[in-house]
This record gives structure tokens, C-alpha cells and sequence, in this order.
């Protein structure tokens, strides 16, 4: 394509474009989408590990430990499922960190290169859409917290500690509840408005402030339940056999917390200094961080119960996992109310980071001269209500296991055509301005790649095998909707673009077929989605798409990096 020579490639393996002009003038380029200069990537090892602290830091990390602990792991078994989830999604996170730093580039600009220029949408709204459902259960949190502190206040100011919500109440939560909600709803939607340099200052701050308030309060609990030893007596372990069989969902659900930003990571290192800075600041803080504050959720739960045991009968007991509820049991204003602001400081930079960034990036990929960072930020708001968070946060288990784990393995599937793409068949190499031509290197057939969709399908189909098995015997209309869209797409396929297609449909219907025969066997599917979705759609898309993507005329011409 001659683009190549519009390249700038600098001794330490990143480059930039020489000239913007010819990108700008394209109808898929817009200035939040375009490659950051070299002179802009500012970030640090110091704003990518306190990027992550401060996500980490948060009310559903929390409630994985206490989910875990709620299907009766005690807090080793605990501990170590969440260490190993978060080592082994750190790999793909890692892996596609590396082209937002080379190249600048943000997540849906980078699946251009594997799905296509329009192909990339596939991908980048799949990412959207579960981002916008965190995006409601951040805020729905959030909303929660400044709830609790409204009725903390009322407490304090009638002098009664049996105060509570006087509002009506509509659709199962008061008028109060539902306005603390809009008005968190509306605090991320004003910061995001502020745009990237807002986030990172808020990331900045709230890293070390969430770690030093849930400090304290594991030392208020400490003193208050009479030491360790009786904490730990109160977190009862499962046996052996019966560990395992909640290991494997449990893991799939602790890999699946961070799928979201295994894929969408360039969103961020596109403003790192250097591959060392970004890849050290997230490996040093994301297990470790984790780890920490999952230890500090399981210590203040089991405190909780051994302090509030004489006080609370069993079923209130129960509800303890939530810190919210947890907070209320507070006699003391000013501890509600500073646990509540932490709560709100840790909502709000996890929900700017994770859930907002990432979509509105995509929203805008779709329609990059309609949409801007802004525009899909606000987009992405209004998603997030819609996806009603209050029903996925109803109970601990459903949170891990239909939420986490479902989803997984759809972004596990995208995830793999990515890595696979980018380091096995392209070994890194990019063409820049192309990312952003309609007629280029990445075209493909009318800007889709379809080995890429092929692949990513089958990955999707196979990860949910055991949510489809269970749909054939209970909701069978479902099923014959996705059959009719995958005999379209293989219609397309074979008329249109002159593809064999892969027997999606024949898949579909054997896994129909098959799945009220060996329930167990597609249900082990699922429960390791991530880990299937990742392994089926990459090998995949390997054989489909290696013969096909011979690197195009002028390749050697530049010479290949250093990094």
C-alpha cells in the first residue's frame, strides 16, 4: 500500500505516524480514535499500577471474596482461587497491552487489524455492551452507598437509630434509593465529560486513599472481634471433594472479573511512556492488588460475623457480605460516613476506568464522525440503566456464576483471534494509517475478516455449550432464532463471499442434540469458558486465517522493531 513509509519507528520499538493528514480525511478516523504522538504517551509505571489499585479497590472485588466465602470456601481457598484467576487473565492483558504502546492506538482501532475496519464492530460493541453492564452495577453500588449515608444522617439527626427510608417505593427500592442512583449515575457521567486527563487524576488519588480507609477498617474489625483466632474460626472451609466442584466456575468467574479489560487494555497503554513502564506497573499491581484487598473483604466479613453475631439473627447475618449492609450496623455517624465516601471514591474511579473509557471508545468506533469520546460516554450511561443492575446483584452466587462466568468466554473468544492475530501471524507488525482506510491492508471483504467471525462464533458457541444445552430442554424459540441467524451467516458466506463455511449450524444443532444426553459434559463447557472460548476461537482462526493473511507488498521494507 506504500502507508508504511508515512511510519515513524523510534529506537525503542513505538511508532507514529509522520503525517496525519490522510487518516484525518477518512470517514473511520475521528481525534478521540486517532494514534496518541510519541510526545503525548506520558503515562507512567507509577499511573498504570495506581490504575489498577485503584480498580481493584473497589465493592465487587470485595464481593467476590465474600461470594466465594458464601459458597462455603474458607479464606485460603479463597485467596488462592483469586490469585490464580487474576495470573492467568494478567497474560492476555499483557499481550494485548503491547499495540496500544507501539502504535497508540486504542482497543477497537487495534481489532481493525483482526476483524476489519468494520469487521472491528463485532468485537468492540461485544466489549460495549458488558461494559455498560458493569457500568450499572458500579453506579447501582455507588448509588447504594450514598444511600446508606443518607440514612445514617437521618439516624444521626433524629437521635433515632431505628430511622429509616420514609420514601414510597417504586419497582422494589424507595424513591431515596433510586435518587442516590441517578445522582452517582450522574457524578461518573461529569467526570468522563471532563475527559482522559480528569480520569487519571482521579485513578491518581483514589488508589492510595481506598487502600488507607479499608486499612482501618480491618483494625477496627480486629480489635473489636477479639483478635484473629476467632475470626478464623468463624470461616469454615469446604472439603476436598466439594471445593473442586465449585473450583472451576468459581475460576472461570474470578478470570472472567477482568476479561473485560484483557481486550481493551490499548484504551490505556496507548499513553505509555514505554513497553517496560506499562508491563511492570500492571504486573506488579494486579495480582498483588487483588489478592490484598479479596484478603481484606474476607477478614472484614468474618469480623463482621463474630462482632455482630450476639446482635443480628442468622438471615441478617448472611446479608453482611455486602459492605453496604455491613456499614449500617455502625452506631457511630461520622464511621458510616466515612465508609460510605470511600465506597463512593472507590465506585467512581473503578466505573471511569473499567466501564466507560472502553465503551465510549467503541460507540465511537462505529460511527467515528457521529460519535465522540464524549457522546459514547453518555451512550453508554444510558445502557447501563437499561441493563437494570439491581436484578444481577440480587445474590452472590448468581453474581459469580451467571454474570462473570456467561459472559467470559464471549470475550474470551474475541481475545483469542486477537493475540493470535497480532503475535503468531503478524509477529506485532501493523500497518498504521490503514487502521484507519476504508480501502487497505485491512479491508479484508468489504472491511470484515470473516475468519475472524467465524472463529470468534465457534469460540462463543462452544464456551456457552452448557447454557445452550440447558436452553434446548427450557426455551427452545431461543434456540431457533440463533439457528436462523447462523444459517444466514453461512448463507453469506458460501453465496457471497465464496467461503466454505465451518458448520456453525451443524455445531448449534449437536449441541442441541446432544446436551439433555451428557449435561455434564457441556456444563464443564461452560464452566471454563474463558479458558475454552480463548483456546477453540485462537485455534480457530489460526487455520482459517493463516493461509489467507500473507503480509502484503512492501512488509520488508521496514525494518522490524526492537521491542
Amino acid at each position: 500500500m506504500g502507508t508504511e513509509k508515512n511510519e515513524i519507528h523510534h529506537p525503542d520499538g513505538r511508532a507514529e505516524l509522520a503525517d496525519e493528514t490522510i487518516i484525518s480525511q477518512s470517514p473511520l478516523f475521528n481525534h478521540d480514535l486517532a494514534p496518541v504522538r510519541v510526545a503525548n504517551r506520558t503515562w507512567r509505571t507509577y499511573n498504570f499500577a495506581a490504575l489498577w489499585i485503584s480498580m481493584a479497590h473497589c465493592i465487587p472485588t470485595y464481593m467476590l471474596a465474600s461470594s466465594l466465602m458464601g459458597m462455603g470456601m474458607n479464606w485460603t481457598q479463597a485467596l488462592f482461587t483469586i490469585l490464580l484467576g487474576n495470573t492467568i487473565v494478567l497474560v492476555p492483558i499483557l499481550l494485548n497491552s503491547h499495540p496500544g504502546t507501539k502504535y497508540g492506538i486504542p482497543f477497537p482501532i487495534f481489532a481493525r487489524a483482526s476483524y476489519g475496519v468494520f469487521g472491528s464492530n463485532l468485537a468492540a460493541l461485544m466489549r460495549a455492551l458488558v461494559a455498560c453492564g458493569w457500568f450499572g452495577i458500579q453506579s447501582w453500588l455507588g448509588g447504594e452507598a450514598l444511600h446508606s449515608l443518607c440514612i445514617a444522617l437521618g439516624r444521626a439527626l433524629s437521635g433515632n437509630q431505628a430511622w429509616a427510608d420514609p420514601t414510597l417505593i417504586v419497582g422494589g427500592h424507595s424513591v431515596l434509593a433510586w435518587s442516590c442512583f441517578l445522582g452517582f449515575w450522574g457524578l461518573n457521567i461529569w467526570v468522563i465529560f471532563r475527559g482522559m486527563e480528569m480520569v487519571r487524576h482521579v485513578e491518581d488519588w483514589a488508589a492510595p486513599f481506598v487502600l488507607i480507609m479499608t486499612g482501618l477498617l480491618c483494625v477496627w474489625v480486629y480489635q473489636n472481634a477479639g483478635g484473629l483466632e476467632p475470626i478464623a474460626r468463624n470461616a469454615s472451609g469446604l472439603e476436598t471433594g466439594k471445593f473442586w466442584a465449585v473450583f472451576l466456575p468459581a475460576l472461570t468467574g474470578m478470570i472472567g472479573y477482568w476479561a473485560t479489560l484483557s481486550l481493551n487494555m490499548p484504551d490505556f497503554t496507548r499513553f505509555g511512556h514505554s513497553q517496560k513502564e506499562q508491563a511492570f506497573g500492571q504486573v506488579v499491581a494486579l495480582p498483588s492488588t487483588m489478592v490484598v484487598f479479596a484478603a481484606m473483604g474476607i477478614f472484614i466479613t468474618s469480623g463482621a460475623n463474630v462482632i455482630f453475631a450476639a446482635k443480628l439473627p442468622p438471615e441478617k447475618l448472611k446479608e453482611l457480605w455486602d459492605p453496604m449492609k455491613l456499614a449500617l450496623q455502625f452506631d457511630n455517624f461520622w464511621a458510616v460516613a466515612i465508609s460510605m465516601f470511600t465506597v463512593v471514591v472507590a465506585t467512581l474511579a473503578v466505573n471511569i476506568a473499567a466501564n466507560v473509557v472502553s465503551p465510549a471508545n467503541d460507540f465511537s468506533n462505529a460511527f467515528p464522525k457521529l460519535i465522540d469520546f464524549k457522546t459514547g460516554g453518555l451512550i453508554t450511561g444510558i445502557l447501563g440503566i437499561a441493563i437494570m443492575p439491581w436484578k444481577l446483584l440480587a445474590d452472590p452466587e448468581g453474581y459469580v456464576f451467571s454474570w462473570l462466568g456467561g459472559y467470559s468466554g464471549g470475550l474470551a473468544a474475541i481475545a483469542g483471534v486477537m493475540i493470535v492475530d497480532y503475535w503468531v501471524i503478524r509477529k506485532t507488525r501493523l500497518y498504521l494509517a490503514d487502521l484507519y482506510l476504508e480501502q487497505g491492508v485491512y479491508t479484508y471483504d468489504r472491511g470484515w475478516n470473516w475468519a475472524a467471525v467465524q472463529a470468534t462464533v465457534w469460540g462463543c458457541l462452544v464456551s456457552w455449550s452448557g447454557y445452550i444445552a440447558a436452553a434446548s430442554v427450557q426455551n427452545s424459540r431461543a434456540l431457533i432464532f440463533i439457528a436462523i441467524v447462523l444459517i444466514y451467516m453461512e448463507a453469506f458466506l458460501l453465496i457471497q463471499v465464496k467461503t466454505v463455511p465451518t458448520g456453525l449450524v451443524g455445531g448449534l444443532a449437536l449441541i442441541w442434540w446432544l446436551g439433555p444426553i451428557y449435561p455434564k459434559l457441556f456444563s464443564t463447557f461452560s464452566d471454563a469458558a474463558w479458558i475454552v472460548g480463548l483456546v477453540v476461537s485462537g485455534g480457530l482462526y489460526y487455520i482459517l486465517a493463516r493461509p489467507t493473511l500473507e503480509p502484503p507488498e512492501g512488509f520488508a521494507a521496514v525494518a522490524p522493531s526492537k521491542d
